[in-house]
């Protein structure tokens, strides 16, 4: 394999050419395992292109993954179907998406990082192409399914490539900036939806995102391609991983929307007998499907906990405060215009506390950030009851500044600690923990709307309650006895982490 070749030393007309050069070279280079990369992250400019590339392929999964819903009613009326059914098209990419990431993210360390990743893009793209031409609603939702499995591939190994392309030291600063461009395309994807459909029909809210497909692909020769893991894939671990999920989300979501709470019971206790055995099962594998290996750990357990908590805490407030803005006479445009505040905060404060999480404990930086978040709460909770917009969006930005500075260092924290040879586990353990808290706070939210206290101060006041857990779960990280991993765990756990 040749070595890549020397980023330029000149600056100037001759600089931007030697890089324009270095960047065509990328795309005549064999993909095959980065043998010089020590892991002190890609040289530059490489860095730049490949976190381009990363960049346009988490947009178009995220936009793609929401920018649906906004289209809901037309394709319903469209395809003819009730908007209960329709409804199916959101739900059946959430749990698929959910199902697989763990999977995913083992077959991704046994064939490649950049092999998972780009496959996961490709397929992706032409199930995005494919819905363009859908008719019926069946086809439309094997064509989701589709996406969902392409998003997984993509999203199950994001944060282990992002470790490959940044230094060790500017770890928390590549996850801060990943974090703003998922959280800066999910606040532009309803935007992006509205508009297309105020000009054209309804499948090209699908096509939009072809172009970042395109501009990933085309860059993604700069992505970094460890050497893959000489292990074997547990491929019945996987299925029972995607069973447990699969059963626990869609009984949750078939207890609030369908017709039979019985059924929906019993479908979830299924899913947790099968989520036991699991887990028991894992805990004798070499190469477990969950890492069970890292929550071993109570600083990634905590982490992954926390997490998880504050997810769900966070997607409470953000469905919930739509219906109560509606019950008290704010327009749909005012609504957006109060709830934004949040994720353009947050687009400030993430990559702020990534670069800061690389300097100081995640656990001072998330104790901080839910104690910000539950003030915030707690006065979105205790507002006039006939709030102006403004009492609404300088609350939400205070919220989304907490959360901003929570999030990242937890991400940081969780991809860090583990060993390098374990970073696609902990990656997509990240994805998992964000997608199954964003999916738990969505239904929860769909509960308390059924007892009729969905539109009130209730969900707020619930997400204070859990941004509190979160913020325990944070401070517990800095006792020495959790921060300090074991003496035949120190081993694996790279410099920096075990300095956390």
């Amino acid at each position: 394999m040749t070595t890549p070749p020397s980023p330029p030393a000149d600056t100037g007309a001759a600089g931007t050419s030697a890089a324009q050069g270095y960047v065509l070279s990328l795309f005549r280079r064999r993909q095959e395992p980065d043998k010089h990369n020590t892991g002190d992250g890609l040289p530059l400019p490489r860095r730049y292109v490949a976190i381009a590339a990363m960049s346009f392929g988490s947009a178009l999964v995220i936009i793609d993954g929401g920018v649906a819903n906004v289209a809901l009613p037309t394709i319903a009326r469209d395809l003819g179907v009730g908007q209960s059914a329709i409804v199916s098209v959101v739900t059946v990419y959430q749990v698929m998406l959910v199902m697989l990431l763990l999977p995913f993210a083992g077959l991704g360390e046994r064939i490649g990082l950049k092999t998972a990743y780009q496959a996961g893009l490709a397929m992706f793209t032409i199930a995005t192409i494919l819905c363009f031409f859908a008719k019926s609603l069946p086809f439309l939702l094997i064509v989701r399914a589709t996406q969902a499995i392409g998003a997984a591939g993509v999203l199950s190994v994001s944060s282990a490539l992002i470790r490959q392309i940044y230094p060790s030291n500017q770890l928390g600063r590549g996850l801060g900036i990943n974090s703003v461009v998922v959280t800066s395309s999910a606040a532009i994807a309803p935007t992006i939806g509205g508009l297309i459909l105020s000009v054209a029909p309804w499948p090209w809210v699908f096509a939009s995102a072809v172009p970042f497909a395109l501009a990933s692909l085309a860059l993604g020769r700069a992505i970094p391609n460890p050497r893959a893991r000489n292990a074997t894939f547990d491929v019945f671990g996987a299925v029972l991983c995607a069973a447990m999920f699969g059963l626990v989300i869609g009984g949750l979501e078939s207890m609030v929307h369908g017709d039979s709470p019985v059924i929906s019971v019993a479908i979830v206790l299924v899913g947790v007998l099968v989520g036991i055995y699991f887990v028991r099962r894992e805990r004798g594998e070499p190469n477990p499907i969950l890492p069970i290996d890292l929550l071993v750990r109570p600083v990634l357990a905590l982490s992954a906990v926390g997490g998880f908590i504050a997810f769900t805490a966070s997607m409470t407030l953000l469905v919930s405060t739509p219906f109560r803005l509606h019950a008290v006479g704010f327009t749909a445009a005012a609504i957006g215009a109060a709830i934004a505040p949040w994720p353009l905060t947050n687009m400030i404060v993430a990559p702020a506390a990534g670069f800061l999480s690389d300097r100081v404990p995640a656990g001072i930086l998330g104790g901080i950030g839910m104690a910000i978040s539950v003030v915030a709460l707690s006065l979105l909770a205790f507002m006039p009851a006939d709030p102006t917009l403004f009492d609404v969006a300088w609350r939400m930005a205070l919220c989304g500044s907490g959360f901003g500075l929570y999030l990242p260092p937890n991400a940081r924290l969780l991809v860090g600690s583990a060993p390098r040879e374990r970073a696609a586990a902990a990656g997509g353990l990240v994805s998992t923990v964000r997608l199954s808290g964003q999916t738990t706070g969505a239904t929860l939210v769909a509960a308390l709307l059924a007892l009729g206290i969905g539109e009130g101060r209730v969900p707020p006041m619930v997400s204070a309650g859990l941004a509190v857990i979160a913020g325990l779960c944070s401070i517990a990280r800095l006792r020495p006895s959790i921060r300090n991993p074991l003496p035949e765990e120190a081993e694996n756990v790279q410099p920096e982490a075990q300095n956390r």
